[in-house]
């Protein structure tokens, strides 16, 4: 079957997202459909290229791609600085297109290298993980992360065109699959409840990757982002609400070096702890907490956090990207399928909420 176009909109132009199995053995045809140029550079991880290079090359006349070491603590502008010297050994010019093959912080670190080199290169994301195909590869963020915070230092370059084949999903371990659904989680918390009543119920359809069943989840995933982000490109407005759960989430990350958690786990932390906050607020149902309490603990065990300085994480938040003129955005919760902006929470009631999912505030 052809995959399902998913088209966004952004000031540089729209750009499809093509979601089906099978995706990658028809890249070339899409690159071209899309007037993508000839000259066309990979980047992607050793561990990718590995799994997936076979796939992928044909993309390119290049004869080996650039490989940069993957994870959140490569996420910096160490990394992009290699992505930098390799273009420049190749003499990459304006008419070169950068695939960016891999997970979200891939995805991230060569979409940021991208926005940056020469002022700007075409760009093209081929996520290969989850949590990167239903979140990081769309929607144009690029960036890299700071001691202080994640994404601090980043640029909104849209991609091309993005490529999600849910077939090479079957080659993550079962941890980074998860991380991936606590995203869709999110998703069901913000937009689409069906969202997460199908994790609940075909759990095993899910951990088996069931073609179907994935590639619907990762359609649906994508067509919420789509919709909001085309709405709000520059998240000034309705686009905050994609943070949901990332605020204590990314504190999470930044607190333990971005060693612990994948990304996905430090988000369900976060939503359960904005959760909490929401429901001692008076804005969440706390029937709402109780049943996605239930479903991130029937996904798996999550890292432990009762070890962590709950004092510093606090903190971070104060340093989140979502402060704006000194002010916390926070995205709460006040039923499924809907949220609200807080511009008043506390430092007690994030202590509250850090505490409410297991941290000594």
């Amino acid at each position: 079957m052809p995959p399902l176009r998913i088209d966004v909109t952004a000031a540089a132009g729209a750009y499809p997202i093509f979601v089906g199995s099978g995706t990658l053995q028809v890249l070339p045809r899409l690159l071209d459909a899309a007037g993508v140029g000839s000259r066309r550079i990979i980047v992607s991880s050793p561990l990718v290229w590995r799994l997936h290079g076979d796939a992928i090359r044909r993309a390119s006349s290049e004869r080996e791609p650039i490989l940069i070491p993957d994870g959140e603590r490569f996420k910096t502008t160490t990394t992009v600085g290699r992505v930098y010297d390799a273009l420049l050994e190749r003499q990459a010019d304006r008419a070169t297109t950068i695939i960016a093959a891999g997970g979200g912080v891939i995805g991230d670190m060569v979409g940021f290298a991208a926005a940056t080199f020469l002022r700007g290169l075409g760009l093209v994301q081929l996520p290969t993980t989850l949590m990167a195909q239903v979140d990081s590869a769309v929607g144009g963020k690029v960036g890299v992360n700071h001691a202080l915070g994640k994404n601090l230092i980043g640029a909104f370059h849209p991609p091309r065109l993005v490529i999600a084949d849910p077939a090479v999903l079957t080659s993550l371990p079962r941890r980074e699959f998860r991380a991936g659904l606590y995203e869709v989680i999110k998703y069901g918390i913000i937009a689409n409840p069906a969202l997460i009543e199908q994790i609940a119920s075909a759990r095993p359809a899910l951990f088996s990757h069931d073609a179907a069943v994935v590639s619907a989840m990762v359609a649906e995933s994508c067509r919420i982002k789509a919709r909001i982000v085309s709405s709000d490109e520059r998240e000034s407005g309705e686009r905050r609400v994609l943070n949901f759960g990332h605020t204590i989430g990314h504190a999470l990350e930044a607190v333990t070096r971005y060693r612990r958690f994948r990304h996905g786990e430090a988000v369900a932390y976060g939503m359960l702890a904005a959760l909490a906050l929401g429901v001692a607020r008076g804005v969440t149902p706390p029937a709402v907490l109780e049943q996605i309490q239930d479903l991130v603990s029937a996904l798996g065990p999550l890292p432990s956090v009762r070890d962590l300085p709950g004092r510093e994480i606090v903190s971070l938040v104060g340093h989140d990207k979502k402060v704006v003129k000194g002010t916390l955005h926070f995205i709460a919760c006040t039923g499924l399928g809907a949220t609200t902006t807080l511009t008043d929470v506390t430092e007690k009631e994030l202590r509250a909420a850090v505490k409410a999912i297991g941290i000594k505030a």
